[in-house]
């Protein structure tokens, strides 16, 4: 008796898992063809806040590039019938419809205590608008221009400088939103020349002692130590105090980036050494040498290539020591002096508890230091774990 065999039916997989297969699928292939910067990038978007850390890190430099733009008043332009006003906030509607706008100051003095009062009259309204007329000046120095973002409507009748104070006046009547805005192209483009030339030095003297070892590496290495071993703070007092008073605020700025520029760059190069140690005997490194390659390209056409996300990563976290270091210096009179403007320098106000005490809103520059100082630290962090190969 013949037994008829059964034929089962292939087994149908669910539609969902069939489509997960295949993106897993087309994802498994675009990695294996994707370039190195394309997997950093890949990398990088799934880390959330390191890509808002970016944004706001963006706006600060475009903060920086745009100042005179996004002023409100000359921020050199004092008036002492002006000193010490408190914000003005800005109000929205006026009887139930939209009116950009706010309340005038009336400022009277206290006949006890000989102190300023100012308080908003609110019957007098100063209307606003977006790019509105105001103080001239040279768009990236060199395209004359007089508007800006946010100003009075009619400037004939009343000015940015006696009637807008944003964030309050400082004790010589100068707006202080206007000058936040103008440290911050200070304060963060010392971040930028002092990484370069931290990163220029690290990268040629690091490379340098991995590469050739023996006396050179000796000299190099010790000359990082003896740097390591003295005390940053009281060194970098001593160099800034040192710099003549007649100097110019150009002058100043760029000797206190090369001081701040030339205690960091030890870290980056004990880790550019260690690379090049580990690199310096690999395939690529010796048939460079038998080619006949220069030691010149084979430092910084093959080896410095290599690692070359590390080094963005370093730079982005080397970033926020530079903006503190020239906080900390400001802030104690012994880095860039007035008439320079940076959030240290506009910081040296608050250096005594009645000043906090009675003019709060003279801290407001110590504000885009902390939120710029976390963005950079996260975006530094996002970089270092998408450059990674391990993660």
């Amino acid at each position: 008796m013949s037994q008829e065999s059964t034929v089962l039916p292939p087994i149908q997989k669910p539609p969902v898992q069939q489509a997960e297969r295949d993106q897993a699928n087309e994802l498994e292939e675009r990695l294996s063809v994707a370039s190195q910067r394309q997997l950093m990038w890949m990398r990088f978007k799934r880390h959330r806040l390191a890509l808002v850390a970016t944004v706001i890190v963006l706006l600060f430099y475009l903060a920086a590039l745009g100042a005179e733009f996004l002023a409100t008043s000359d921020p050199t332009l004092g008036r002492s019938a002006r000193a010490v006003v408190p914000p003005q906030p800005i109000y929205l509607f006026d009887n139930g419809r939209f009116r950009l706008h706010v309340c005038g100051v009336e400022g009277s003095r206290d006949p006890y205590t000989m102190q300023k009062i100012y308080k908003r009259d609110c019957s007098r309204k100063i209307d606003l608008k977006f790019f509105a007329r105001g103080f001239e000046y040279k768009f990236l120095g060199l395209i004359p221009a007089n508007i800006h973002l946010l100003g009075v409507r009619d400037p004939e009748t009343y000015t940015a400088e006696e009637t807008l104070f944003l964030l309050g006046t400082d004790i010589q009547g100068r707006d202080l939103y206007s000058r936040i805005i103008y440290g911050t192209r200070t304060s963060m483009t010392i971040g930028l020349i002092g990484v370069a030339l931290s990163l220029a030095l690290g990268i040629v003297l690091g490379g340098i002692s991995g590469f050739f070892g023996g006396v050179i590496d000796n000299i190099i290495q010790r000359t990082i130590e003896i740097i390591r071993s003295i005390p940053t703070i009281p060194l970098w007092m001593g160099l800034a105090a040192a710099l003549p008073p007649d100097w110019s605020v150009l002058q100043i700025y760029f000797a206190i980036t090369i001081i701040v520029s030339l205690f960091a760059w030890t870290d980056l190069a004990r880790v550019v050494r260690g690379r090049f140690l580990a690199m310096r005997e690999e395939d690529f490194v010796t048939a460079a040498l038998v080619t006949g390659a220069t030691w010149q390209a084979i430092i910084f056409r093959h080896m410095v290539p290599s690692f070359y996300s590390h080094l963005i990563a370093s730079a982005t976290l080397a970033i926020p020591f530079m903006i503190i270091s020239e906080t900390a210096l400001s802030f104690l009179g012994l880095g860039l002096r007035p008439p320079a403007i940076s959030w240290g320098v506009l910081l040296q106000a608050t250096q005594n508890v009645q000043a906090i005490a009675l003019t709060p809103w003279l801290m407001f520059p110590a504000v885009p230091v902390i939120v710029a100082i976390l963005a950079l630290n996260f975006m530094g962090d996002g970089l270092r774990d998408a450059a990674d190969p391990y993660s």
